[in-house]
C-alpha cells in the first residue's frame, strides 16, 4: 500500500518551497483529517507513509470536496502548490492549487498501521525468545508471534486495546486544528450536573478538569445527552482514555486553567476508564489552598482560590432571585475555620447548597473538616467566599492538609478564640499590593448616578467625615458565631436565623450612616464594623455603655463629634441599588487610613507637573 503514495514526497515539497523545473512532478500524497474551514476553503493534512504537512484548498477547488471526488484517507496528485507562513503556526502550510484525484477513500492511513505492528511485533519476537529459552520441567508450549498478537488484542480490556491500538497525546500538543488524537487523563475536578435556559432552549450541562501525566490541564464540558451520558461515567480521582473530543480557544472569562484551549466532548465522544496499573503516574488533583488570614491579595480578583478548614456554622438554605432571568436559585452559608484562627463565611449554590450543604448540617455536631476548590474572593464583610459553577467540595477530604487541620482543631481549635479574617483586612481593594495613590477620585467624581452600575466601582478619596447624625441605630444585636442580627427573646436569650440556635448573650456591631466631605462637595456614606471602630475608637459595646450612662447625653455626642474634620483617605465602595423602583447610588467605606503628608505632597507634586506637561501639548 505505502508503494501507493510518493516516498519522501512531504520533504520533497519542503524542499521546493516554490515548484519550478526542478521539482519533482507526480507528487501523490494521501489525504487525512479532511474539514471545512468557513464556508468556501477546506483544510487536511497530506501524508506519505512517513511525514504529514499541514494543506489548504482555496475556495476555487472547493468543488472537489463538494462533488465528492476529493475525500478523506484518498489519495491525490499535486500538480502545483506553494508553500506559505502562516501567523502564529510554527509550520509552514501546503496551499494547493492544482491537483487530480487518484483513488477515493482507503480503509486505513497509510504508514500508521506499519509503524505500530512492527513495534508491537518486536516486542513479541523479544517475548517468544525469552519463553523458549527458559527451560521448564514440564512440557512447554510455544506459540508463534501472531498467535501472541491475536490473544493479546481479543482479549485486552477495551481500554488498554485503546492504549494499543492509538497513541496517546500529550495535552500540551492538542490545538484545534488536529484531527484523531487520544489523551490519558486524571479527573482532578468535576462540577456539578446543572441545568441552563438561554435562546436555543435548555438542557444539562457539566464540566470536569482533566490532567495528564505533564501536570497539564485542560477544561472538558458536556451539554445536554452528553451530559447525562457521561456524567455518571465521570468519577473524580480516575483515569480514563478519551478521544474525538472537540477543541477550542478557551473561554478566560469561564476558565481559570492555564491553557489555551479548552474540550467538548459530545455524544459520540470514546471514553474508557484506564486499569489501575495503567494509571498510577497520572497526577492526583492539584489544589490552590490559602490560609484565611492570606485572602487579601486575592479579594475581587480573577484568581479562584482553594481551602481546606473545619466547619463551625451551617446555615438554612434560603431562596434568591437572581436578576439576569428572575429565577429563584437555593444559596446556603457556613462558616469555616483554620489554624490560622481566622473565619470565613463561604456561599454555596444550587446543588451544592442543597446537598452538600445538607450532609454539612447533618454533620455540624462533629465538626467536619472540609475542601472547597474554584471560590471566588469578595469584599463582603470584610472577606468573603462564594462558589461558582465549577467549585467542588469535599467532607472530610483524605488530605495531608485536612489531617493537619483535624489534630489542630481537636487538640486546640475547639477552645481558641476566632476572628473575622475580613475583620484586619482593607476590604474592596484590588489583587497584589494596594496603594492610597491608586484609583484617586473626589467625592463630585463618585456621585455622579452612572457610577457603580452594573458592578460596584471602588476610589481612594481623601477627605474628612463631617457629621454623624446622633439620633440614627449606630449598632446591631449580631450573632457571636456568624455575625447575622439577632431576635431578642425575653431578657436573656437570642435566636439566630442563621445558625438556628439559641444564644444566651450576643455582641453589638456597628452600622454606622455619616456625612463626607471634601472640597468638591459631600454625600452620605456607610460604615461597618471594623470602619467604624476605627474612626470613633470605641466597640460598639463601649459606645452603648457611654450612651447608657450619659444621663444628658452631652458624653455620647462628644465622643460621636471627636470623628469629625480630621482628613483621612478613605477607599470606598460605589454601588447601584434600588429601592421601591427607585435606584440609589450606595457608597460604603472599606477601609481608613491616615494621612502621610510628605508622600501625598509628592504625589501632589506628581500631579502638578503631570496636568503641565498635558497642557503644554
Amino acid at each position: 500500500m505505502a508503494s501507493q503514495v510518493t516516498e519522501g514526497g512531504v520533504a520533497l515539497l519542503l524542499q521546493n518551497p516554490s515548484p519550478d523545473s526542478a521539482t519533482p512532478s507526480n507528487v501523490v500524497l494521501q489525504v487525512l483529517e479532511l474539514k471545512p474551514v468557513g464556508s468556501t476553503r477546506y483544510t487536511f493534512l497530506v501524508n506519505d507513509g512517513k511525514l504529514k504537512m499541514k494543506a489548504m484548498l482555496p475556495s476555487t477547488m472547493s468543488a472537489f470536496v463538494v462533488s465528492g471526488k476529493l475525500q478523506n484517507m484518498g489519495l491525490i496528485r499535486i500538480n502545483d502548490y506553494t508553500c506559505n507562513v502562516v501567523p502564529n503556526q510554527p509550520q509552514k502550510v501546503l496551499i494547493i492549487t492544482d491537483c487530480e484525484v487518484v483513488s477515493p477513500a482507503l480503509d486505513h492511513e497509510i504508514g500508521a498501521q506499519d509503524v505500530k505492528d512492527n513495534k508491537f511485533n518486536l516486542e513479541v519476537i523479544a517475548k517468544v525468545k525469552l519463553e523458549g529459552s527458559a527451560k521448564a520441567s514440564g512440557a512447554v508450549q510455544h506459540k508463534s508471534a501472531a498467535q501472541i498478537i491475536e490473544e493479546q488484542h481479543g482479549k485486552a480490556a477495551p481500554a488498554a486495546r485503546m492504549g494499543i491500538s492509538r497513541r496517546v497525546s500529550p495535552l500540551v500538543s492538542l490545538n484545534p486544528y488536529q484531527g484523531n488524537w487520544t489523551i490519558k487523563v486524571r479527573v482532578t475536578s468535576k462540577g456539578p450536573l446543572r441545568t441552563y435556559r438561554n435562546a436555543r432552549g435548555e438542557g444539562n450541562v457539566f464540566n470536569v478538569e482533566l490532567t495528564d501525566e505533564d501536570g497539564t490541564q485542560i477544561q472538558a464540558t458536556m451539554f445536554k445527552e452528553a451530559a447525562d451520558k457521561f456524567f455518571s461515567k465521570f468519577e473524580l480521582g480516575k483515569v480514563y482514555y478519551i478521544s474525538k473530543g472537540v477543541l477550542r480557544v478557551a473561554n478566560k472569562q469561564y476558565s481559570t486553567l492555564n491553557n489555551n484551549y479548552e474540550m467538548t466532548l459530545n455524544v459520540s465522544a470514546e471514553v474508557e476508564e484506564v486499569a489501575d496499573a495503567l494509571s498510577s503516574q497520572i497526577p492526583t488533583a492539584k489544589y490552590n489552598f490559602v490560609k484565611l488570614d492570606g485572602l487579601g491579595p486575592f479579594i475581587n480578583g480573577k484568581e479562584l482560590v482553594d481551602i481546606v478548614g473545619v466547619v463551625q456554622n451551617v446555615s438554612p438554605t434560603i431562596s434568591v432571585r437572581r436578576k439576569s432571568d428572575n429565577e429563584e436559585i437555593p444559596k446556603r452559608d457556613i462558616t469555616v475555620a483554620d489554624q490560622s484562627q481566622k473565619t470565613v463565611s463561604v456561599s454555596l449554590w444550587n446543588d451544592l447548597a442543597v446537598k452538600d450543604g445538607e450532609k454539612l448540617l447533618e454533620m455540624l455536631h462533629h465538626a467536619p473538616t472540609v475542601l472547597i476548590k474554584g471560590l471566588r474572593v469578595s469584599d463582603f464583610q470584610g472577606v468573603s467566599l462564594s462558589t461558582t459553577h465549577n467549585s467542588m467540595v469535599i467532607i472530610n477530604p483524605d488530605i495531608p492538609d485536612a489531617q493537619a487541620i483535624r489534630s489542630w482543631y481537636d487538640r486546640d481549635g475547639k477552645e481558641a478564640t476566632m476572628t473575622s479574617a475580613g475583620a484586619s483586612l482593607p476590604s474592596g481593594t484590588s489583587r497584589g499590593s494596594w496603594s492610597v495613590f491608586a484609583d484617586r477620585a473626589f467625592i463630585c467624581d463618585i456621585t455622579v448616578p452612572e457610577v457603580g452600575e452594573g458592578k460596584p466601582a471602588f476610589f481612594n478619596v481623601r477627605a474628612c467625615i463631617s457629621f454623624v447624625k446622633p439620633e440614627q441605630p449606630m449598632w446591631y444585636l449580631a450573632c457571636g458565631t456568624c455575625n447575622r442580627k439577632v431576635t431578642e427573646e425575653g431578657h436573656s436569650s437570642f435566636w439566630c436565623e442563621g445558625c438556628q440556635k439559641r444564644y444566651e448573650t450576643c455582641n453589638r456591631r456597628y452600622i454606622m450612616s455619616a456625612k463626607m466631605t471634601d472640597s468638591t462637595g459631600e454625600t452620605w456614606i456607610s460604615a461597618f464594623n471594623e470602619q467604624a471602630e476605627q474612626l470613633l475608637g470605641h466597640s460598639a459595646e463601649e459606645l452603648a455603655k457611654i450612651r447608657s450612662q450619659d444621663d444628658n447625653g452631652k458624653s455620647y455626642l462628644a465622643e460621636l463629634t471627636k470623628v469629625s474634620w480630621h482628613p483621612r483617605i478613605f477607599r470606598l465602595s460605589v454601588a447601584q441599588t434600588e429601592y421601591m423602583n427607585e435606584k440609589r447610588q450606595r457608597i460604603t467605606i472599606r477601609s481608613v487610613h491616615n494621612v502621610d503628608w510628605a508622600a501625598e505632597s509628592n504625589y501632589l507634586l506628581e500631579q502638578i507637573a503631570l496636568l503641565k506637561s498635558k497642557l503644554a501639548l
